[in-house]
């Protein structure tokens, strides 16, 4: 499943390659890929004849605000969105894809959106776990799209510290691990960069995160923020089917200390890292790393 990096590489393409698109046309493939009220045929209606605006992030959601006229860059942050806003959850496969001219689409193709000149940005998803919603003006987001409601906070907001680990976690005998997967703990982070992130403070994944001090909670929160910059940076991972809006996969992953790496040296001290199961998800560590 895209994490926070994938689904921010996201983002910025959409941003990027977005600007100053008009629905022209939407054909719904896939009736479950929208899970906003009304289904495919209010979304199709409400949003032909809009202008996409900002894209924000949000744990691992995805929101455009909507707009009945364009609207310069300059004053889309602080323009009301008055055609409501655009959500969009990829799951476990979902990919856009961007085409500048007319092709065939693909069998597992669900959502299709046109500008007047005859582009295509095109929502493929294998899996068909991917939703988009549309939710009302004067409405928020988390109004219609339920699960915001339950999330953390962001890592790299400044209400994600090691005091707030601290008293979330309190108590917990559940593995770190285990509670860094947690989307109402802290939003976005995934299996891969928790690996990554445990590695990084030095924390074995089965540890009782409860048993946390100070100390590894701060390490904690400064290395989850420095693994997700760097794969932000690299344009997220190749782990998984992820390719952003071009088709680019993202680089991070010829970066990993232990995520992957099953069996192989540690990158550290040489140690071959150490896999197996916890909490149903795949977990790599280095037994002499990380105590």
């Amino acid at each position: 499943m895209p994490e926070l990096p994938e689904v921010e590489t996201v983002r910025r393409g959409l941003a990027d390659r977005l600007r100053h698109f008009e629905i022209n046309h939407v054909d719904v493939c896939r009736e479950r890929a929208i899970a906003s009220p009304g289904g495919s045929l209010l979304f199709i209606q409400r949003l032909r004849g809009l202008h996409v605006g900002n894209w924000s992030r949000r744990g691992k959601y995805l929101m455009a605000s909507l707009h009945k006229q364009r609207i310069e860059d300059s004053i889309d942050q602080a323009n009301e969105p008055d055609g409501g806003w655009w959500g969009v959850h990829l799951r476990m496969t979902g990919q856009f894809q961007w085409h500048e001219t007319s092709c065939s689409p693909c069998n597992h193709t669900r959502v299709r959106l046109w500008n007047p000149q005859g582009a295509e940005l095109r929502f493929v998803d294998t899996r068909s776990f991917g939703q988009m919603w549309w939710v009302p003006p004067k409405n928020t987001p988390e109004s219609v799209i339920t699960g915001l409601q339950k999330l953390g906070p962001e890592p790299f907001s400044d209400a994600f510290n090691a005091e707030y680990l601290k008293q979330r976690l309190k108590g917990s005998k559940r593995a770190i691990k285990s509670a860094l997967l947690d989307q109402s703990i802290v939003a976005g982070a995934g299996n891969i960069y928790a690996d990554e992130s445990l590695f990084a403070a030095g924390i074995r994944p089965h540890k009782a995160a409860g048993q946390l001090n100070e100390a590894q909670l701060k390490r904690l929160c400064s290395s989850l923020i420095d693994v997700l910059n760097t794969s932000i940076g690299a344009g997220g991972t190749t782990f998984s089917d992820f390719r952003d809006l071009e088709g680019v996969n993202g680089n991070y992953g010829g970066q990993a200390w232990v995520y992957g790496r099953g069996s192989k040296p540690c990158r550290r001290c040489g140690t071959p890292i150490s896999r197996d199961k916890l909490s149903g998800r795949s977990t790599h560590w280095c037994s002499i790393c990380q105590t």
